[in-house]
């Protein structure tokens, strides 16, 4: 049975909107903000001085027809909403703002969620070993969905998500693109949504391995053998021969170890190859474990006390949230110190307990640093994982800087893990090659500066000098029999 709701604007202009049982309520807002020639991003809709839920339709909304509804305009700042995923029967949970995107929702449970895939799935098609095709995400938002890249560019305030939780289930539909074709048009329909995204380097397409492969074939004729005392004056003879889509330092690698094949025949650039190799530990027993320490040093002093105390009421005061140009600022100041990384220092740790180091520029990416690893194992074509261990940030195999999009700085460790699919046999061999393990050597141990007992005197000394300590020595300074004589009367003790 037909009905209809009446739409009231700030300016007492009325409109009449036909609902059906079915007809969800953020089409209601859509509509009557078409007519009243308003963005629909920056109002909402309230009914008896309560906000409406526009993600549910009309039926379960307990409106009554011909109900007069306020357009009211919504808060600037976006609200932090509780996004339940529901992927095949698993859940997972996260705080997220509403004005994201569907698919950087999605894209935030994909990097915080190892082993989770979203935007990148791909079904084998065919008998044996068939073409991998697209699986799209759908996302369903109170029986809504939502499939079409148009649809999950949409903000959760957008869907009708303003405030409180929300379960947003996802289940994939098997398009006719294969994977490849499909993360190509993504790829191109997010750049042309999104101006800021990065975009591919066309540097990491013109190195090629295919030239790098041929090179000692074209080496008898232009350049003549390299031999092994006069390894600097090969490396600038190669440097001048070199045609101009080989780069220099691949020919300088090949020219610094004769007896030995390169590390990585197949890789076109010495920045693939590891800085430093480490061997495993010989024992179980943790390095941490074997240093000697005091006691006394996990001894909670006055100090320790007086910073907990202040921690404790810095946290029971009230803080407002950050504005949205707070928050700007903080995001540019955060762009603005990744912008000033040169090179990270990434350590690999490995399953067997071996480590490899590598040094990455700000323009590497995720498949660069898959690709040096590949480089020194034994089983290159066994799929594996890389996770930053601190935050569990899932390192994907694609086109996402590793300092921009990843945001490392600096030293970083991650940890390697292998796939599930990977056999028992190839995990219980050694993960590196042996012309790289011969090169291996122990990690080295940082000396621990011991505190000396003038250090320890000084430190609290600075501590009994704060605030708080002026108000512990007049508690001290009390005499014995007053002290007694206020502990009695507190407990009701006292004679009248």
């Amino acid at each position: 049975m037909a009905a209809h709701v009446e739409v009231v604007s700030a300016d007492l202009r009325r409109m009449k909107v036909k609902v059906v049982p079915g007809t969800f309520l953020i089409d209601v807002l859509n509509e009557a903000c078409k007519k009243f020639n308003v963005s629909s991003d920056k109002y909402e809709l309230k009914y008896k001085q309560k906000i409406v839920d526009l993600t549910g339709p009309f039926r379960t909304s307990g409106l009554v027809s011909g109900a007069k509804l306020e357009l009211v305009q919504k808060s600037k700042s976006a609200s932090v909403v509780s996004i339940a995923l529901d992927v095949n029967g698993q859940r997972y949970v996260k705080k997220l703002p509403n004005d994201m995107t569907l698919w950087q929702a999605l894209r935030q449970f994909e990097t915080s969620e190892s082993g989770l895939h979203l935007t990148d799935r791909g079904v084998p098609v065919g008998q044996q070993n068939g073409q991998l095709y697209h699986e799209a995400p759908v996302v369903n938002i109170m029986g809504r969905e939502y499939s079409s890249l148009e649809d999950l560019q949409k903000t959760m305030s957008q869907c009708g998500i303003s405030s409180g939780s929300m379960v947003l289930r996802v289940s994939f539909r098997l398009t006719e693109k294969t994977l490849f074709d499909a993360m190509s048009d993504i790829s191109q329909f997010l750049q042309d949504v999104d101006p800021q995204e990065l975009k591919p380097e066309p540097k990491k397409e013109e190195v090629k391995p295919a030239p790098v492969a041929e090179e000692p074939k074209e080496q008898n004729d232009p350049v003549p053998a390299v031999p092994n005392p006069e390894e600097p004056a090969a490396a600038a003879t190669s440097k001048e021969v070199a045609p101009p889509n080989v780069e220099a330092p691949s020919t300088a690698a090949d020219s610094m170890d004769v007896d030995k094949p390169p590390l990585v025949a197949s890789e076109p650039t010495d920045r693939l190859q590891p800085t430093g190799v480490f061997s495993a530990p010989t024992t179980s027993t943790p390095i941490a474990a074997t240093i000697q320490v005091d006691d006394e040093d996990f001894e909670p002093t006055t100090a320790h006390a007086q910073l907990h105390q202040q921690q404790l009421l810095q946290k029971a005061q009230n803080t407002r949230l950050k504005s949205d140009a707070e928050l700007a600022a903080i995001a540019e100041e955060e762009a603005r110190k990744l912008a000033q990384i040169k090179k990270v220092e990434i350590r690999v740790r490995f399953p067997d307990g071996s480590s490899a180091a590598w040094t990455a520029s700000p323009e590497d990416t995720g498949a660069w640093l898959y690709q040096a690893i590949r480089g020194v194992m034994v089983h290159p074509n066994q799929p594996f994982k890389l996770i930053i261990p601190g935050n569990k940030t899932h390192i994907q195999e694609d086109k996402k800087r590793l300092v921009a999009g990843y945001k490392l700085q600096t030293r970083e460790l991650v940890q390697l893990h292998w796939d599930d699919s990977v056999p028992l046999s190839a995990r219980k061999e050694p993960f590196l090659k042996n012309s790289v393990a011969d090169k291996a050597k122990a990690l080295p141990i940082p000396d621990i500066p011991q505190a000396s007992a003038e250090d320890v005197d000084n430190a609290a000394a600075a501590g009994s000098s704060s605030k708080p300590a002026n108000s512990n020595k007049k508690a001290n300074n009390l005499d014995p029999e007053a002290m007694k004589k206020k502990f009695s009367k507190f407990l009701g003790l006292s004679k009248k």
